[in-house]
């Protein structure tokens, strides 16, 4: 099916493409339907997109490639509404706020998004450590795992 979003234009997905966020995201409780589009396979960033809504789009990246020591424990909850089974199952991903240029861009790392790859499902978790992860971490260099 083709779809529109907000930062590539109309691209072509398959339904086994599209993620569900039971809840949705915070602010967008009732978009639930989303896909994970790669924006260059060389970059640790993609676009996650409402499948109903073009102007609902979010760069987001892997957080782990900006802040090698970046790490949270999934409460029993999070895990039971996600279905996770083991730990590969799951990839984690930070919404960016673009700036003018990439190095003066942030992402959130309190509300890290995470999607069960295997379920097809995801959720943005808001993590109680605000003083550990901020929400507007500064994206400059690669330090972490995918450098």
């Amino acid at each position: 099916m083709k779809l529109n979003t907000k930062f590539l234009g109309e691209v072509e997905i398959t339904e086994q493409e599209i993620l569900t966020f039971e809840h949705g995201l915070l602010g967008l409780e009732d978009e639930k339907k989303f896909v994970l589009l790669p924006i260059d396979a060389n970059l640790p960033l993609a676009v996650l997109q409402s499948v109903n809504k073009v102007e609902i789009g979010f760069v987001v990246a892997y957080p782990f490639v900006f802040k090698k020591d970046y790490s949270f424990e999934i409460s029993d909850e999070d895990k039971e509404q996600l279905h996770i089974e083991t730990e590969e199952d799951v990839i984690t991903y930070s919404i960016v706020t673009l700036k003018e240029t990439f190095q003066d861009s942030t992402m959130n790392l309190l509300a890290p998004i995470v999607i069960n790859v295997k379920q097809k499902c995801g959720k943005q978790i808001v993590l109680q450590d605000g003083m550990a992860y901020p929400l507007r971490f500064p994206m400059h260099s690669l330090e972490g795992s995918a450098k």
